[in-house]
Formats: C-alpha cells, structure tokens, sequence
C-alpha cells in the first residue's frame, strides 16, 4: 500500500489546525474555572475544542488511505507550528534548546520516512 500526496496533505493540515488549537486552549487557561457556567461562556476554550475536533476530522481522512506509519509522524509537525504560534502570540522565547528539539522532530521524521522506503 503506498500513501497518496493528498493523504500526507490532509495529515498535515490536521496537524497546523490542531497547533491552533493549542494556541486557543493556552489563551483559554487565563480565564478557566471548573464551572459549568464560566465554561460555556469561555469562547477561547471553545474555539480550541472545536479546532482539534477539526484537526482530527482531516487527520482521520488521511489515514483513511496512507500508511500510519508514513502519516502519523507528520502529526509531530504540530509542535513546530505551535512553537512560533507561541512566540507569536504568547511571546514566548525561542530558545536554542528548543531549536535543537526541533531539529530532532525534523529528523525523527526524516529517518522514519527513509526506513519506509
């Protein structure tokens, strides 16, 4: 079984909408409170659920007709998306140790990909 180009897209847009997803639920952590109220009115943390709902809707159409093994690695790009989202939105620093973490997802992927060849 080989995985089409529009399986590895669908896996990948699922990872960048789940990293915003992330991102809605870390701005939804300032104004959480355990009550079923504060909850239902908490948009940001509304708008994150439904954005990883999303992500898994498209991640579930591309593994329909790929290759976990090939697809789900591309899952781990999510984590780069959401590292600048942070620096972006939460101003968070990027540190070399981070870079460095990055580097290694990317190459994680890479030697996962070469040893399904």
């Amino acid at each position: 079984m080989s995985t089409p180009l529009s399986s590895m897209l669908l896996v990948l847009m699922a990872s960048f909408i789940g990293s915003f997803g992330a991102v809605f639920l870390k701005a939804a952590s300032t104004r959480f409170v355990l009550n079923v109220r504060t909850l239902l009115t908490n948009y940001w943390l509304m708008a994150g659920i439904a954005l990883y709902l999303l992500s898994s809707y498209f991640f579930v159409l591309g593994v329909r007709k790929g290759e976990l093994t090939i697809l789900y690695p591309l899952v781990s790009l999510g984590y780069i998306w959401t590292l600048f989202w942070s620096r972006l939105f939460f101003n968070e620093p990027l540190t070399r140790n981070k870079f460095a973490g990055l580097g290694m997802i990317i190459g994680g992927i890479i030697l996962l990909q070469l040893g399904n060849r």
